[in-house]
């Protein structure tokens, strides 16, 4: 075997709390547990009539078969802005500010190669989304990690940051509604976090994913205009002039379209560009018949992300219900697709071993806090990615596990 020299920006990547999981579910059906997944954020529920049609269509269309440059996707480009446009009140140029990409995930990762130098330092939140740090290593930056605690609200202290550190950082990233606390910010957070990002030259960079995954517990969504208001602010909204921000979308989760690797990036033109100068040496865009069915989704009814947000209310309420029910208080998420669950003492700071044993055990998947950074220690992320009756059941397992 040759004597393979690898760059260290690798070393950082070699642990995934995705990947961990995976293993264990994996050992626990070989030794024919019955699992139930609730690890991953991948909803289970279908993609719209409608948008698989459109994507359909495209099948046959030959002019739609070869590689797809930036001004092909124009349309795509101009339906985002639009939507965009009537959810938060906020003119978009879809031709500067708008900019495709292979799932949002794709933009936050590539960001940080337009944005730091080697030792540059980005400012992430802890607990926080595994590739908002992957990118950061593999732009030889160093990342402070912001700590979220539940007396804050699960929002970080900017005071709290260190004068060096501030010194040599280039970029904040956030996420509200937020993965794994589920928590939500309000506008004036995000004015806060503008005006500290302008006192101290950072790029403000915002992952909106759970943008529609927010629970309305009294009235009903407002149908006077194709896309209803939001219920949750964008950080655009504290940066009209969109001075020193930029915003992640997906249509992963209020569209079901996770395996179709569909998002977009809206926000400061020549943050926009530099992206693109990155995504232009990586990829080219998807196949253009994915970008007509996000066109359907963003521009047709959107019944089914109404129906989706309600399906998961009713099942967050019936998770919620059964932990009660069995001696585990957990506060109840206004929004998105998870629980985030403080481990009982016993576990309080080994949640990756609870979840190892746990689906060893009973064959219920769940994610360790601590896989989400060092502040996640001693909570569990549930996702909710089942109807209600299995939901029920992966509560009768942990009962058993834990008592």
């Amino acid at each position: 075997m040759t004597n393979m020299q690898f760059a260290k920006r690798l070393q950082p990547l070699q642990s995934n709390v995705f990947a961990d999981m995976d293993r264990a579910k994996a050992i626990a059906l070989a030794a024919g547990q019955e699992v139930i997944d609730l690890s991953l954020g991948s909803s289970d529920l279908p993609v719209e009539a409608h948008v698989i049609e459109a994507i359909a269509q495209s099948l046959h269309d030959r002019s739609t078969h070869g590689y797809l440059l930036f001004n092909g996707t124009l349309g795509f480009r101009e339906a985002a802005a639009n939507w965009y446009e009537q959810k938060f009140g906020i003119k978009v140029d879809p031709q500067t500010e708008v900019l495709p990409l292979i799932g949002s995930q794709e933009g936050t990762a590539h960001l940080p190669l337009a944005l730091l130098n080697p030792g540059d330092f980005a400012l992430l939140l802890d607990p926080g989304y595994p590739s908002h740090a992957g990118g950061v290593h593999l732009a030889s930056g160093q990342i402070y990690p912001m700590p979220l605690r539940a007396e804050n609200a699960f929002l970080p202290v900017f005071a709290d940051i260190p004068a060096p550190v501030l010194a040599q950082s280039r970029m904040m990233v956030l996420s509200y509604p937020h993965n794994p606390t589920s928590a939500i910010a309000p506008l004036s957070f995000f004015q806060e976090a503008v005006a500290f990002c302008q006192q101290h030259n950072l790029i403000l960079v915002h992952d909106f994913p759970y943008v529609d995954l927010v629970f309305q517990e009294t009235g009903e969504w407002a149908d006077s205009s194709p896309n209803p208001k939001s219920l949750v602010p964008s950080i655009l909204q504290a940066d009209p002039e969109k001075s020193v921000s930029i915003e992640f979308f997906t249509l992963s989760k209020s569209y079901n379209m996770g395996g179709f690797r569909i998002g977009y990036a809206i926000g400061n033109a020549e943050l926009i560009n530099a992206l693109r100068q990155v995504k232009a040496a990586v990829d080219f865009n998807q196949y253009r018949g994915i970008l007509n069915g996000a066109i359907a989704a963003l521009t047709g009814p959107q019944a089914g992300v109404k129906s989706a947000v309600a399906i998961f209310q009713q099942r967050r309420d019936a998770f919620i219900t059964a932990l009660h029910s069995i001696g585990w208080n957990v506060p109840t998420p206004k929004a998105t697709m998870y629980i985030w669950a403080k481990l009982p003492s016993a576990w309080s700071q080994n949640s990756i071993e609870f979840c190892t044993q746990l689906v060893k055990q009973t064959g219920v998947a769940a994610s360790p806090g601590a896989g989400f950074g060092k502040s996640g220690e001693g909570y569990v992320r549930f996702a909710l990615v089942h109807e209600p009756p299995l939901l029920e059941t992966a509560v009768e397992r942990i009962a058993q596990f834990l008592y």
